[in-house]
């Protein structure tokens, strides 16, 4: 009795036949993972927001991104650190001790907080500078649009919080569903901070990635944005300067670095005004997360109207 057997020819159709099928599935797997991850995203930035609230109803204003009083020289705690009680992270809050810089409580800054960690970011890793540890954060508290603050008049900038701080819903004038609280931004971004230009108030926003490039400064390669526990802009921070994603690219070396900008980290100077483009960055194919004042969240296009993204970011614009 003859057995019937496959033909090498029908072999290798049929092989075809599933990688064809394999290839059309693979986009549809990886797209359902991304859902999944951005939906993990929305949900952190929802904690995240209601935190705020919750900060709010306790101690009756938002938290600041840190306090630098007039004269003052040295390092604050972040918006973010402030709100690790509201966040079920109490244990880790009633290890700080207030009164002394960061950097002296190398344990604490050694804590991972999976909370302020997009699970789209490609880089969770732990930084090490020195003999401290660092871990770094995806979502920068929403700073305004250009201004963030001058020592010598304390003047603030226009956004949810700024240094020493005390706004409340009060102060969100614009409308808590049309003001940002939080933003998406990429871990360890390169930026520019410390040329001290432009310094004084009055300087009008960019218009341009170039026009934030001629102010150059320190170029850090790969720190923005990896210690959830610093209230300087390049950290925990985030301004709508640009739409999300723009790029602004800085070339050195034959090498392109997409960047963000402080003139002057708060603390480090009491005669310099603090300016910064932080743009919001995601991995995100849709855009960048971000959540709302008033807890909702939503993915923003990087085709979003400059005018109307620069509007959200202020809370007393009166748009």
């Amino acid at each position: 009795m003859r057995r019937r057997a496959f033909t090498l020819v029908e072999l290798l159709v049929v092989i075809a036949v599933i990688g064809v099928l394999v290839a059309l599935l693979l986009p549809a797997v990886q797209a359902a993972r991304e859902a999944a991850r951005r939906m993990s995203c929305g949900n952190n930035l929802h904690q995240v927001s209601l935190s705020l609230h919750n900060y709010h109803d306790v101690n009756r204003s938002f938290p600041t991104i840190g306090f630098y009083p007039s004269g003052y020289l040295g390092d604050d705690w972040s918006a973010h650190a402030r709100l690790l009680p509201y966040l079920e992270k109490q244990t880790i809050s009633d290890r700080i001790d207030w009164g002394r810089s960061y950097s002296s409580q190398p344990g604490v800054v050694a804590t991972k907080i999976e909370t302020y960690l997009c699970p789209s970011e490609t880089q969770k890793r732990m930084r090490t500078d020195g003999a401290l540890k660092f871990y770094p954060v995806s979502y920068g508290i929403n700073l305004g649009t250009w201004l963030i603050y001058d020592p010598r008049t304390q003047e603030p900038g226009d956004g949810l919080v700024h240094p020493n701080s005390t706004t409340t819903f009060a102060s969100v004038q614009d409308g808590t569903s049309n003001t940002l609280a939080f933003l998406e931004v990429k871990t360890y971004n390169p930026y520019f901070r410390d040329s001290g230009n432009p310094n004084g108030l009055g300087v009008p926003v960019p218009t341009t990635p170039a026009t934030v490039i001629a102010y150059g400064g320190n170029f850090k390669t790969n720190s923005g944005h990896t210690e959830w526990m610093d209230g300087r802009a390049h950290q925990t921070g985030a301004t709508t300067t640009f739409v999300p994603n723009t790029k602004v690219i800085y070339t050195t070396s034959g090498r392109d670095y997409d960047v963000d900008f402080n003139s002057s980290r708060m603390g480090k100077t009491v005669d310099q005004t603090t300016y910064a483009a932080v743009t919001s960055r995601s991995y995100h194919p849709a855009g960048v997360m971000a959540a709302r004042v008033d807890g909702s969240t939503e993915i923003f296009s990087e085709t979003i109207d400059l005018e109307v993204w620069r509007a959200l970011g202020t809370v007393a614009g009166f748009e």
